[in-house]
């Protein structure tokens, strides 16, 4: 990464990410890494992973870029609709891969407290990964979602739920997100200067 400011903050969804998941790799792949752990990946409840999102975010003072998968990304607009100020002004952007529509009619019922999904824009510049076979989220519903947020949108062909099961255990194509979000913001500070 050129900007070695940054810190990349990974937040997983249910189950959270094991050893061998994209976010795992990434995670040790970064500069300036951390994950948001959550008390219980198992039975996760709204309030508390919104809560622990705003902890992670709130105890480290440099400029952040989320990394959220599945209900990771459903936990971060959550948090922005809710977030304090100065939290908010801390996040610069958002990678939001393959995110778990929980308004869906076979939603797992561990999951169904997330629900309603915010449909506010995010404060910050956001690009959405989704996939046209993805069982946790429809491609239209992807769709849907970015428009909501206000984030850009992918929609790749095939690739499930991007995650171990569907062959993206280091998801090296997934970086070029990454750097193109993190060239936009660095474009924004230059214009701002």
């Amino acid at each position: 990464m050129r900007n070695q400011t940054i810190r990349y903050l990974i937040v997983p969804g249910w189950q959270g990410s094991a050893d061998e998941h994209w976010q795992s790799h990434w995670q040790r792949s970064l500069p300036n890494s951390a994950r948001v752990e959550q008390a219980d990946w198992l039975n996760p409840k709204r309030e508390d992973w919104v809560a622990e999102l705003q902890r992670s975010i709130a105890s480290d003072p440099r400029p952040t870029i989320l990394i959220a998968h599945s209900l990771g990304c459903i936990t971060v607009a959550h948090w922005a609709a809710h977030a304090p100020v100065e939290s908010l002004r801390r996040v610069r952007a958002a990678l939001l891969v393959a995110p778990a529509d929980v308004e869906r009619a076979n939603c797992p019922p561990a999951l169904q407290n997330f629900s309603p999904i915010p449909q506010h824009s995010l404060p910050f510049p956001s690009q959405l990964v989704g996939s046209d076979n993805d069982t946790a989220a429809s491609a239209a519903r992807a769709i849907e979602m970015a428009r909501d947020w206000g984030s850009d949108v992918a929609i790749l062909s095939g690739a499930g739920h991007i995650n171990v099961k569907s062959g993206h255990q280091r998801w090296e194509q997934g970086f070029a997100y990454l750097y193109r979000l993190q060239s936009s913001i660095e474009q924004a500070d230059r214009r701002r200067a």
